[in-house]
């Protein structure tokens, strides 16, 4: 396969845009984060991330619009979680995955449990050295940390959510446990065999190369160390030639910041090519539960099981979305919200549509587990 050309970094560049648009919001409650963001730096991030969609929809974007995507891939995931992060913890809460559902079970404990069973697959263990590639603002590594009693380094290439993480790991008392580190994950700083155990979920599939990602994770888990992945992937009924797979497929890119999204092979070719030996792998979203693990996108209120879930569920029914637009468009109007919020809004439940529509139709997975080992002899 092709090498793909790495995007060069500059982390001072970086830095200084995450101050000039977050400022000390990293500090704030999450709403008041989203709040306070600067809006010439705001506008910039809205400017640069959807330079990579507008008029380049599905049917419309050419070789090059895509070629462009992920050549720039770094660029445009930071800018993305830029302009998302705040909208996410508000919705959704510190772990921005999905998760299967048994009947009854609360949000935040499927969401935990989804984290725990991951960490139990791989067999993290206590005092253990673990890197989490794609670290958010560190909710699974909190619950990982304090599930396994392991030492959780984060990695993430966005300054904002570094700050984020690491003081919600110090309120949760975690920060002699925890600690979060700004870097390309097609570039890796670490030295070669630095960590008894990698996972990653859903983050990879922000990479423009599985087998480069992949690769960099092979090279710094020590021999006889354990890989575990939660990936977002197509499923292998997906046919890029097909209008409405394509228009499926696109509105996920659009609206969660992917460069391009592949297939089931191409994760299973590529986890092998770099030499780990797979030792266990399995769509969990095929395991056919009473509860879709989509239901909470997809406005679902008859599954929830606590006012809380009401609360986070009803605002992505057409209802709560219709209001939530319309507030956020208030809100920019009056100059409460930068603008640009509501923009990347609408577009995060375009990408909802798109993932329900995906798990319909079997052509999307946001849970397709591997689990892998690096030789002893590597």
């Amino acid at each position: 396969m092709p090498a793909i050309a790495l995007e060069a970094q500059d982390r001072s560049r970086d830095a200084n845009f995450s101050k000039a648009m977050h400022g000390s919001t990293a500090k704030s409650g999450a709403l008041s984060a989203m709040l306070g963001k600067d809006k010439k730096a705001h506008s910039a991030a809205v400017d640069e991330y959807f330079s990579f969609w507008d008029g380049k929809g599905a049917g419309q974007e050419t070789a090059a619009d895509m070629a462009e995507r992920r050549e720039k891939y770094a660029t445009l995931t930071r800018q993305y979680y830029n302009l998302a992060t705040d909208l996410y913890e508000n919705a959704w809460g510190h772990s921005f995955h999905f998760c299967r559902f048994y009947e009854g079970e609360p949000f935040a404990q499927a969401i935990a449990r989804h984290e725990h069973y991951l960490a139990h697959k791989m067999g993290i263990t206590e005092g253990a050295t673990v890197l989490d590639v794609g670290c958010g603002i560190g909710g699974p590594a909190r619950e990982i940390c304090r599930f396994t009693g392991a030492n959780i380094v984060g990695l993430n290439n966005n300054d904002y959510q570094i700050e984020r993480a690491t003081h919600h790991s110090e309120v949760a008392g975690l920060g002699h446990k925890m600690k979060y580190v700004k870097g390309d994950f097609m570039q890796m700083d670490f030295p070669e065999n630095t960590f008894d155990y990698v996972y990653a979920i859903e983050a990879t599939v922000h990479a423009p190369s599985l087998e480069g990602i992949y690769g960099q994770i092979y090279k710094v888990l020590k021999p006889g160390g354990t890989f575990g992945v939660y990936e977002w992937l197509m499923s292998d009924e997906y046919d890029a030639s097909n209008p409405e797979h394509r228009a499926i497929c696109h509105g996920i890119e659009v609206g969660d910041g992917i460069s391009n999204m592949v297939k089931i092979s191409e994760a299973l070719r590529a986890m092998k090519a770099v030499g780990f030996e797979i030792e266990f792998n399995e769509d969990l979203a095929l395991r056919g539960d009473k509860v879709p693990w989509y239901y909470p996108i997809a406005g679902e209120v008859k599954y929830t099981r606590t006012l809380a879930d009401v609360f986070t569920i009803f605002r992505m029914t057409r209802l709560g979305r219709a209001a939530a637009h319309k507030l956020i468009g208030l809100m920019e109007m009056v100059g409460i919200a930068p603008g640009g919020t509501q923009k990347t809004a609408d577009h995060l439940a375009v990408a909802a549509d798109a993932l329900v529509a995906g798990a319909k139709l079997n052509l999307f997975t946001p849970m397709y587990l591997m689990v892998c080992k690096k030789p002893l002899n590597a």
